[in-house]
């Protein structure tokens, strides 16, 4: 393995400093990424999606939960699988407390198409109190995960993918606003990267605090 170079204090501060300046441009650019993606029209979403959780049938408006936004995680597990992706548990693994989401109206929530009975066991295996939901043979894994493009009409097996939707509520109105798959989820597993992909943004509760989880009211 090769090791960084070793040199004076002064030099290593000189080139964290050049450093520094670079990251600052990645950050600017990061901030005006954002913006421009919570400007992004939104799609209404029509189709009635059915999914099986913990309280039993539940459409795409119950996964809200009476919040305004939706983080949904296309979480890869197939039916015929005995337990999920382990590199989907460990991005969910990186997903902090759900009040922090929650304080800021938003919900979150893991989508797969392996049944509930399977994803049972498994959650608790993993110790994950995240609401799960099977989302079967149905097509709401076609319709937001781009795994099933290159499959449906060819008729060949169906590949799992990962990937993050987000959805907008209004009343009883759903809207996809956003979705990144794959790579693109690289270092999306804390509560402000997932709160960045959203229409909202960070603080759209009007607050932008973080507190103890145990604090908020919601």
């Amino acid at each position: 393995m090769s090791l960084p170079e070793i040199v004076s204090r002064e030099r290593w501060r000189a080139a964290r400093e050049e450093l520094l300046r670079k990251e600052e441009a990645v950050r600017r650019a990061r901030e005006v990424l954002g913006a421009e993606r919570r400007r992004l029209p939104m799609v209404e979403v029509d189709a009635e999606y059915v999914f099986e959780g913990g309280d039993g049938k539940a459409t795409l408006l119950d996964l809200f939960e009476e919040r305004a936004q939706l983080v949904v995680h296309h979480f890869m597990f197939a039916p015929e699988w005995e337990a999920g992706c382990p590199c989907c548990a460990a991005f969910l693994d990186q997903v902090g407390h759900l009040a922090h989401l929650r304080a800021r109206n938003t919900s979150f929530a893991a989508v797969s198409r392996a049944p509930f009975t399977r994803i049972l066991p498994f959650k608790a295996r993993m110790g994950w109190a995240v609401p799960w939901y099977s989302s079967g043979q149905g097509d709401f894994g076609r319709d937001f995960n781009r795994d099933f493009e290159a499959t449906v009409e060819s008729g060949e097996q169906l590949v799992e993918r990962p990937g993050l939707s987000c959805f907008l509520r209004d009343h009883d109105r759903v809207f996809h606003t956003y979705s990144v798959y794959d790579d693109e989820l690289d270092g999306l597993g804390t509560i402000a990267g997932l709160l960045d992909l959203t229409a909202l943004g960070r603080a759209p509760a009007g607050s932008d605090h973080l507190r103890l989880h145990d604090e908020y009211e919601y």
